[in-house]
């Protein structure tokens, strides 16, 4: 009986297998960082266990790769972190980025297994979608058991099922209607989420910029902390005229410290990271808000960062820190040779 032949990867899971590569190794670096630091002994476990999950990520990725003469990428290692540097970030700060990171794989993972064929591939992120509902699950008891847990707002329950009647609905003052209805709990949802990823996203700039090297990168980190701030302001307002309370901000969560933790490749590739996953929260948003004044100003918000993503990008050209994924080849061009 002939052996089969092993099945090629395709280009879709080239791409997420590499993506995930080289997201875990800057994991493992920003997590030894907190795990030299941290003082409370759950935290520190929590740490820990998600630090356990990235190295068997990065481990299981070598393997594989390998398997299929792919090259490693080069990611994030030693030279990137200074784990003897001092905190950067209370370990309440720590409990809510482990969470927000485990909210952004739960939507990463599940898109990469849905999108993979090989049987292989599918069972690895199929693992890596397991642990990070754990990791959420953990930094949520630990963080309500703190009593540090931000809930979303209360509403009433509705007295009875309705139907839309009018345009008022979709209106936010637009088709000649001056006021404009209450907020649905969809659109609350998005609006508190956005507030509190951009909240901590502005910390994370503020922080960073305290510690990085290059004055134009620390420029550039400054201008993304004052974006961060409109785009709080905005969302807060939307909740605020419905008298809907907004989330707590973290600055008071940053040290003083200016002792260099990370590598300047690392913070900036961490920021475009960041970038991108509020360009998608922002465009599920949208799409979720039927209220058109709401779904404007994800749009226009949106674009900004979108202009603030372009700018990251050529600084890490300009630096030698942009990665390059793999790509389809250049048929016009191997003609030509």
């Amino acid at each position: 009986m002939s052996k089969k032949e092993p099945i090629p990867l395709t280009s879709t899971e080239m791409g997420l297998l590499w993506t995930t590569y080289i997201n875990d190794t800057m994991s493992i670096c920003i997590l030894k960082h907190f795990l030299s630091n941290t003082e409370d002994s759950k935290v520190k476990g929590l740490i820990e266990v998600t630090l356990g999950y990235s190295n068997q990520h990065v481990e299981t990725l070598r393997k594989l790769l390998k398997e299929e003469n792919f090259p490693i990428p080069q990611g994030f290692s030693e030279e990137d972190v200074n784990i003897r540097a001092k905190r950067l970030f209370s370990d309440y700060f720590y409990l809510y980025y482990i969470k927000n990171m485990a909210k952004v794989g739960l939507a990463v993972h599940s898109q990469a297994y849905s999108m993979s064929t090989r049987a292989d591939v599918r069972i690895f992120f199929g693992d890596c979608l397991q642990q990070v509902m754990l990791m959420d699950q953990k930094a949520t008891e630990l963080l309500q058991s703190k009593g540090l847990f931000i809930r979303p707002p209360h509403i009433p329950i509705p007295e009875r099922t309705e139907f839309v009647e009018s345009r008022r609905f979709l209106s936010g003052g637009f088709f000649g209607f001056r006021d404009k209805r209450p907020l649905t709990t969809i659109e609350i949802s998005h609006l508190f989420s956005n507030v509190q990823t951009n909240a901590l996203g502005k910390a994370l700039l503020i922080g960073f910029s305290q510690v990085v090297q290059s004055e134009e990168i620390r420029k550039y980190l400054q201008r993304g902390a004052d974006i961060s701030a409109k785009h709080v302001k905005v969302f807060s307002d939307f909740l605020l005229d419905d008298n809907l309370p907004t989330p707590m901000t973290w600055e008071s969560e940053i040290t003083t410290s200016t002792e260099v933790p990370f590598s300047d490749k690392l913070i900036l590739f961490h920021m475009s990271l960041l970038v991108a996953a509020g360009t998608g929260n922002y465009g599920v948003a949208a799409a979720a808000s039927p209220r058109k004044d709401i779904a404007l100003a994800y749009v226009r918000l949106a674009a900004e960062i979108a202009v603030y993503a372009e700018d990251g990008a050529v600084m890490m050209i300009k630096h030698g820190y942009l990665e390059e994924p793999p790509e389809a080849p250049d048929r016009e061009a191997l003609a030509q040779r």
